[in-house]
Parts: C-alpha cells; structure tokens; sequence
C-alpha cells in the first residue's frame, strides 16, 4: 500500500505550477549573465591588449570559457524548468548535472591556457605593461560580477538550480581574479617589476583548478543520486516527529535530488488495528507536513504494518 501526497493535496501549488512560478525568474537571470559575460570579454580584451598584461589578457580568455559555461546554464535551465512528461516522469532536473560539468570543464581548460601564458612570459620576458589601462579593465570586470554573483546566488538558493549555483560559483571566481590582477598590476606600478603580472596569474591558475574541483564533484553527487544534505534530512525527521504518536516507525527512508526537485521515499508503520482510511489520512499529514518543511518535493509514502518493519 502506498499514499503520495502533491502540493495539490495539500491545497497549494501542484508540481507542475511551481514549476511553471520558478521557471521565469532562474531563465532571465542566465540570459542576463550571458549578455553581461560578452560585454566584459569585448572590454578585456580590448584593454588588455592594450595594456600587454598577461594577466588581463588571461581573464579575457577565461570570459571567452564564461560564454561558454553561461550558454550552457541557459540551457539547462530552461530544459530543467520543464514538467514532467511520458519520456520524463522525474522531470529534467538532471541536466543541470551536465551545465556544473561544463562550467568545471571550461575553468579548467581556462587555467590550462592561463598557466602556458604566463610559464612563457617568465621565460621569455614581460613586455611593458600599461597599468592604468588594465586596471581599468579589471575594476570594471570586479564590480560587474560582483553584481551578477549576488543576484545569481540569491536566485540559485531560492529556485535550488545546480546550474545557476554553478555559474554563481564561477563568477565568484571571476571576482577573485580580478582582484588578484588588480593586486598584481598595482605591485607591477609599485615596484617596476612586470614579474609581478605573470605570477598572479600563475596564481589564479591554481584557483581555477581547485574552483573546477569542486563544480566536477557537484556534479558527480548529482548523476549518482546523492541522499539529500543533512539539513534536509532534519526536516523529514522533525515532520515524521509531529506525527509520532500516530505511526509506529518507519523505515527505507530514500532522498535524493533532480535540480530543483527533491524526491522522497519511505515506509510507514501501523498498527495491525488501523484502518485502509487511517493509515492513508496519517500518511497524508505527514507528506503535507514534508512539504511545508521542503516546498517542490515529491513525496512517496508507502503504508504497512508494523510487523513489516523486519520483513
């Protein structure tokens, strides 16, 4: 015997319409980031070539790897806000898996090319270097992703995109880089020694590689149908504990997230004595009671007896 209880059982938005209230906002907010990404990889370019710092050029190169890692985020947010279908029934979710992959991919194939740049200029030589101009560049790059990261965030924890939480990691490295170049550029006008440029940029190689770590193991917790964090998981616990003296245990608690959507799966224990309409009313309580804890979840509860708890 099983109940599954929707947010419309519950009185409140079905599945199908959160996500329908979800899906605007996470959309325009990627599009705007791409837009944004474009401009400052014209701007980067455009000064640091200007400037010959290699490290203005390197975070040039890396907003070409953004566009990239933006245009994929675009589209799995837009592919992970559609319902469920025939094909589907557990959603798109999972696609946003493949834009944290991407955006992993293309940091670490940024800081491959930053790292060839700059082990060539400190063997070679640095050219002259035009501080004010880069760093005219690079403050520009700073605030706007600044910006951009905040907004990105917020909407991320608010919608639980991967995707959109990826990108924001991303351009919070961006914030990182320029002002390690920042930095860089200033020691280069401070002490007339262009080694500086090189260096930082050595520096934020290894920053990229470490940030690209961290978005593949996301990534990997995603496909492989990772339980739920703890927090979660407190909050089944504490639902499942308003309801104590109404159930006798439970057991096969199975979690697990698809993008935006947690699924959740247990069984409930009765007494013998309960009725088909008892168990099923209680177990509607507690799936209302899940929901209102952790909106967007799908949550199925399958009903038997206590003696099944050994079964």
């Amino acid at each position: 015997m099983s109940s599954h209880v929707s947010p419309v059982d519950a009185g409140e938005f079905s599945h199908a319409e959160e996500h329908a209230a979800l899906r605007g906002a996470p959309v325009r907010i990627a599009a705007v980031s791409l837009f944004v990404t474009g401009c400052l990889l014209a701007l980067k370019l455009t000064l640091g070539l200007l400037s010959g710092s290699i490290a203005v050029l390197s975070d040039a190169v890396d907003s070409g790897t953004d566009l990239v890692g933006g245009a994929a985020a675009l589209f799995s947010v837009r592919i992970s806000r559609m319902p469920e279908d025939e094909e589907h029934p557990f959603g798109h979710g999972k696609i946003e898996a493949v834009s944290a992959a991407v955006a992993a991919t293309v940091i670490g194939l940024g800081g491959g090319l930053v790292t060839y740049q700059a082990v060539w200029r400190l063997i070679e030589g640095s050219p002259e270097i035009h501080v004010g101009v880069g760093l005219i560049a690079m403050s520009v790059a700073a605030v706007a992703n600044v910006v951009m990261a905040l907004f990105m965030r917020r909407e991320a924890k608010r919608s639980h995109s991967m995707a959109l939480g990826a990108e924001a990691t991303h351009l919070a490295t961006n914030i990182v880089q320029a002002s390690a170049i920042i930095a860089g550029l200033l020691l280069v006008q401070v002490t007339g020694k262009v080694i500086f440029d090189p260096l930082t940029a050595l520096a934020l190689a290894a920053y990229m590689a470490w940030i690209a770590r961290g978005l593949v193991l996301t990534a990997l917790g995603e496909v492989m149908d990772t339980t739920l964090p703890p927090e979660d998981l407190r909050a089944i616990q504490a639902a499942l504990a308003e309801h104590e003296s109404e159930i006798r245990g439970y057991h096969r608690l199975r979690t697990r997230r698809s993008g935006a959507t947690r699924h959740i799966d247990m069984h409930l224990l009765f007494g013998a004595s309960r009725t088909v309409h008892e168990v099923h009313e209680v177990a509607d309580h507690v799936s209302d009671e899940i929901h209102r804890r952790l909106p967007g979840s799908i949550v199925v509860i399958h009903v038997e007896p206590e003696d099944a708890r050994d079964a």
